[in-house]
């Protein structure tokens, strides 16, 4: 994900926007190795360390991109903003709750440092078409809403286990805590945050090649389904229900969104880029219809709207998204996943795991 958010850097005259403009001035990985990418791509990087105090001690960096496994986000978290650089880091903001308000309380010690959690899949333009509906009260009376990321890159047995599957290193909450977050950036964004949960969690697929000739236990949910419950100011309810999924067959990176409202209905999936969806209720025939939406993303780009719009699209516009609101002090459309909301993934994710472990419903404290 460092080399994605080089990319978008390196594209960034992509954009029709007068915000700031990112320049890669350092980079820092464990693994000497990967170093060779930046340096070639980037002739203004002058740091590439092993040691990512030295990233943090230089006076020519203002914010840091840290993407590290989650066993290390409460400590170098803490001190990318201890030390007054602005942050984007990664789901799920702390390997537990714990860790969690860790990183919050850093934040809340040093409030002129902007921090928020990487989430791109909700600046495909169809998303956004299906966000401005939601606020502009056309769904109606909320029905139902679903979400999920689901991929299979697990589905392959023989592969080697790595951080992921580790739960000192990823977490007890498992696919919940690497892929959750891309469930909940838009529900949490729109107010429908769950009451109660029931959650259905599933170890598959118990050990793995450790690639080293032997095998090792894999202890981490590799898929879960959330049955939540979402209260209204006035009282209304509905479901929603949240999935995440390592291991489901035939996927790749395969986001979804669908939302169910009394006079209309809309619904949009990754492995249909460009597809929106949607249903206007009324009369005895519920036809959906089906609109292909092309370039037409938050931020202008010189692409045409005729044009499709991808992933490294996507994440171009969360950054867009992130330098804007950190230069502005307001996200210009749509704002990258808050800190606050993290928070509220940490209370979901680990109400989920109750549930799991006592079979029950189980309230969220939010």
């Amino acid at each position: 994900m460092g080399r994605e958010f080089g990319s978008a850097a390196a594209r960034w005259c992509h954009l029709l926007s007068d915000g700031p403009v990112p320049v890669i001035t350092a980079v820092c990985d464990s693994n000497p190795q990967m170093h060779g990418w930046f340096t070639e791509a980037f002739p203004d990087l002058s740091i590439a360390t092993t040691d990512y105090r030295q990233v943090l001690d230089s006076a020519e960096v203002d914010a840091v991109y840290c993407a590290v496994p989650h066993h290390l986000h409460q400590r170098l978290y803490c001190d990318v903003i201890r030390a007054g650089k602005h942050l984007m880091g990664e789901k799920p903001f702390g390997i537990d709750q714990e860790a969690n308000a860790a990183i919050l309380a850093a934040l809340a010690e040093n409030p002129g440092v902007f921090a928020r959690c990487s989430s791109e899949f909700p600046y495909f333009p169809a998303v956004q078409r299906m966000i401005r509906g939601i606020r502009e009260g056309r769904f109606g009376r909320i029905l139902e809403v679903r979400a999920g990321f689901h991929h299979s890159s697990d589905m392959d047995v023989s592969k080697p286990i790595n951080w992921k599957r580790v739960v000192e290193s990823c977490g007890e909450y498992g696919c919940l805590g690497d892929l959750g977050i891309h469930t909940q950036h838009v529900p949490f964004r729109m107010g429908w945050i769950p009451k109660t949960v029931y959650a259905s969690l599933s170890k598959i697929v118990t050990s793995r090649p450790d690639g080293k000739g032997g095998t090792a236990p894999c202890l981490t949910w590799d898929n879960a389904t959330l049955c939540c419950t979402v209260e209204h100011a006035d009282g209304y309810g509905f479901p929603m229900y949240l999935e995440t999924k390592r291991m489901a067959p035939g996927m790749t990176n395969t986001w979804y969104l669908e939302v169910d409202g009394l006079t209309e209905s809309a619904k949009f999936s990754s492995r249909d880029p460009k597809a929106f969806y949607y249903l206007v209720n009324g009369g005895k025939e519920q036809p959906w219809c089906r609109l292909d939406l092309g370039y037409t993303p938050a931020v202008a780009g010189i692409t045409g709207s005729i044009f499709e719009f991808g992933f490294p699209d996507a994440v171009l516009q969360m950054w867009a998204a992130f330098l804007l609101e950190m230069d502005q002090g307001a996200p210009p459309v749509f704002g990258c996943f808050t800190p606050e909301e993290t928070r509220l993934s940490h209370a979901l994710q680990t109400a989920a795991l109750e549930s799991h472990r006592k079979g029950s419903v189980e309230p969220v404290a939010v």
